[in-house]
């Protein structure tokens, strides 16, 4: 993994945004992974943890709402009825929310563990 910093550094705005919204909902466990060169769907994944449906809801719509306001809107959500894991796709980066055991399940981060990151640090 990354350096840990207060902040994810050398990212696009509006992903680093996504991390620091995302933190903002207390999510645990949120890693930036750049997937430039890597893989042709995106660019960069926001990945973050809730520890209940609810606060998996929340982070996503905290995520949405707040990026709304700065013009930035998703191509597609998908899973927010659900909060087990929330799909908000801008094309250029892609933000998860996951409930810890579908995190556990699909392991994004070992599947693109040749990505460079960047994790927020644990508080």
């Amino acid at each position: 993994m990354g350096v840990s910093t207060a902040e994810p550094t050398g990212f696009p705005a509006e992903v680093t945004k996504a991390a620091v919204l995302a933190l903002e909902r207390k999510a645990g466990d949120v890693v930036v992974l750049d997937l430039r060169g890597i893989s042709t769907a995106t660019d960069y994944f926001v990945i973050a943890e809730g520890t209940s449906d609810v606060q998996v809801k929340a982070i996503a719509e905290h995520v949405v709402d707040e990026l709304k306001k700065d013009q930035i809107r998703p191509q597609h959500v998908e899973g927010l009825r659900g909060g087990r894991w929330v799909l908000i796709d801008y094309v250029d980066f892609v933000v998860h929310v996951f409930h810890p055991q579908a995190r556990q399940f699909y392991q994004l981060e070992t599947l693109w563990g040749d990505a460079p990151s960047w994790q927020a640090p644990v508080e």
